[in-house]
């Protein structure tokens, strides 16, 4: 062994183990602070439309209150009841009353005293007569007209302080529209429910626009400035961001009995205890971190637990994987080393620090290329054989067929005539004319043959000329307009005025144009053929284009390269539907390169016409970049 090298399979075991155990613990530490950012990011949003939910829920409270309070308030009953009677209506109101409403009193101006009352004595004279008093005579009671005012939970002796409470109260007037009662339901929102470990919905308080806290879970916050928290800051940014009409999330650090962190969710509400709508209530839904986080405690076990199975799986794989490849490439080493050397035409690289592998590349290096070689040359040579194979049996069969069809019809036109089978010298021309017509499709395919022969032999002469394009295709067309009408279809030409001229050999090219138009109606039963005359820019040069579409059956996007080769159609079942040789795109394509142009081919697919555009360069100078107008026969 040469200085400086090392086993493979030590060299393997360890660089396996230094990228696979770091790439694992980060895996598992991304996988964490990923898992943590979700479950942070769902307690923003959740917070945050709890808190929502919390304003619209203490609104529309306050508003069902106010409501019912009214409506009680237009009783005829304590209007003009007696004593007994109002007690007695007040009471069966008060078993009534919705969750949220604790107990209704009765206060009579004239004696200063309670004169029904369903509340325990914490409750009693909680009204401001004063308040009352500036309304000495009967007006329309409104939603403005209930007086609603905060109690401090300080103030009484209740178990849920934490609440918001909060007193209704409205006039009541007697038969002389004298005021001469109030009437104060005393109501507690924002039940008190215990936060589970995972809950994101959060526990509610609410904060008025002077930062006076109205509500809090723990009740020695509660009727407390917010200058008072050591968490002022925030809290101050807090309500003036729910008071701006800002929905959002933030974090608070001291706003809890333990000091904890906490995450908050905020809203508003116009004050209901003041008519001024620009005074506000802060509506907070809050939860500590650790419970919002508390599902991560459950992930972070599973992570510690897959990392460590992680780890014992990764240990034993790379022990295994290091044997399973060290110990086959040292046994092809072994056996590589015997063979041969055969000089190799790529220089071996000899930089490794592996003696295996530089003792392997020499070796496998020379076989694998020699394999190829022979691999390559055995497939093309099977390649080639297929085809030619193919190819001549296609020619065969086509050939054979294309010849024998009109071959047949001049013989059987000949013999009926020569046997005397013919009645009339009319049916005789008919006979003849069937003969000249067969053997001028046979003369057809044996120029066909002859064509591509010369073509490829290269003794096909050509004479180039300026060939206006519109008239080329107007004179193609007049001749087989006729077949094109007996068959039904629409046929759009182009109708620009501009002249287009490029420069081509005037018979081949009409031959390429009565191919493509022929093939076009060959293979279009019903529908129309549009022809369209284009100038395009290519590569820094003017070429004109003529465009060829049918909705005819279109063409399989995978077979539509093989019909530019001689002797192919798209399939056998196309070659006896249609008939004909193969040759016409062929002689087409060929025509067209010698003379400097191009021929393409595009269709969707079976059933969705195709498209044949046919290009050579302008003869005349012509500004690439005027438009010509639009055609009706083709969208351009």
């Amino acid at each position: 062994m040469a200085l400086g090298q090392s086993s493979f399979r030590r060299i393997l075991l360890s660089r396996l183990l230094l990228v696979s155990v770091p790439v694992l613990l980060v895996g598992v530490y991304v996988t964490y602070r990923k898992a943590r950012t979700a479950f942070l990011e769902t307690a923003r949003q959740n917070l945050a439309e709890s808190a929502i939910r919390q304003s619209q829920s203490i609104s529309q409270a306050i508003a069902d209150l106010r409501l019912s309070l009214i409506a009680i308030g237009d009783s005829k009953l304590l209007q003009s009841g007696s004593d007994e009677q109002k007690k007695k209506f007040i009471t069966q109101l008060a078993a009534n009353l919705p969750p949220t409403a604790r107990c209704m009193q009765l206060w009579d101006f004239r004696t200063q005293k309670l004169a029904v009352s369903t509340c325990s004595p914490s409750f009693a004279n909680r009204t401001s007569p004063s308040f009352w008093g500036t309304h000495p005579v009967k007006s329309l009671l409104t939603s403005q007209q209930v007086y609603v005012y905060w109690i401090n939970p300080s103030q009484i002796s209740q178990p849920d302080s934490h609440q918001l409470n909060l007193g209704l109260s409205i006039p009541i007037y007697n038969a002389s529209e004298q005021l001469q009662y109030s009437l104060t339901l005393y109501s507690s929102l924002l039940e008190s429910t215990p936060l589970p470990p995972g809950s994101l919905a959060g526990y509610p308080v609410v904060i008025d626009q002077e930062g006076t806290i109205l509500a809090h879970p723990y009740s020695r916050r509660i009727g407390k400035n917010i200058r008072q928290e050591s968490d002022v800051s925030r809290l101050k940014m807090l309500i003036y961001n729910a008071i701006a009409g800002k929905q959002d999330f933030l974090h608070l650090f001291s706003f809890d009995r333990n000091g904890l962190e906490l995450v908050a969710g905020y809203s508003a509400i116009t004050s209901p205890i003041t008519n001024s709508k620009s005074k506000k209530w802060a509506i907070l839904s809050v939860t500590p971190l650790e419970k919002a986080l508390a599902p991560l405690d459950d992930i972070k076990k599973v992570l510690f637990g897959l990392m460590l199975a992680l780890l014992t799986v990764t240990v034993f794989a790379v022990l295994i994987i290091s044997w399973e490849i060290a110990r086959p490439l040292e046994k092809l080493r072994d056996y590589a080393l015997n063979k041969e050397n055969i000089h190799s035409r790529e220089e071996i690289p000899r930089n490794f620090n592996i003696k295996e592998f530089n003792q392997l590349a020499l070796a496998v290096q020379m076989m694998v290329e020699r394999l190829q070689a022979w691999g390559d040359e055995v497939l093309i040579s099977w390649k080639e054989a297929q085809d030619a194979n193919r190819l001549k049996s296609e020619f065969l069969a086509t050939t054979s067929h294309e010849l024998r069809t009109p071959i047949n019809g001049i013989l059987g036109s000949l013999r009926i005539i020569k046997e005397g089978y013919c009645d009339s010298p009319e049916e005789v021309a008919e006979f003849i004319q069937q003969a000249d017509d067969a053997a001028v499709h046979l003369l057809t395919i044996i120029n066909d043959i002859l064509d591509l022969a010369r073509i490829e032999s290269g003794k096909l002469s050509l004479a180039p000329q300026p060939i206006e394009l519109s008239a080329l295709v107007k004179e193609v067309t007049d001749i087989l307009k006729g077949a094109i009408q007996q068959k039904g279809l629409q046929l759009l030409l182009p109708q620009q005025e501009k002249k287009i001229t490029v420069e081509a050999d005037l018979p081949k090219l009409k031959q390429v144009l009565l191919n493509v138009i022929g093939n076009a109606l060959k293979f279009t039963d019903h529908g129309k053929i549009a022809i369209a005359i284009e100038i395009q820019q290519r590569e820094a040069s003017a070429w004109g284009v003529i465009k060829v579409s049918d909705t005819g059956i279109g063409i399989d996007p995978t077979q539509q390269e093989k019909l530019f080769r001689p002797f192919v159609m798209a399939d056998g079942s196309t070659t006896r539907k249609f008939a004909g040789t193969g040759l016409g795109l062929a002689i087409s394509r060929n025509l067209m390169e010698l003379m400097g142009g191009t021929i393409d081919l595009q269709s969707q697919g079976l059933g969705q016409g195709s498209t044949i555009e046919i290009a050579l360069p302008l003869f005349s100078l012509v500004n690439p970049c005027e438009k010509l107008p639009q055609s009706d026969a083709y969208p351009v």
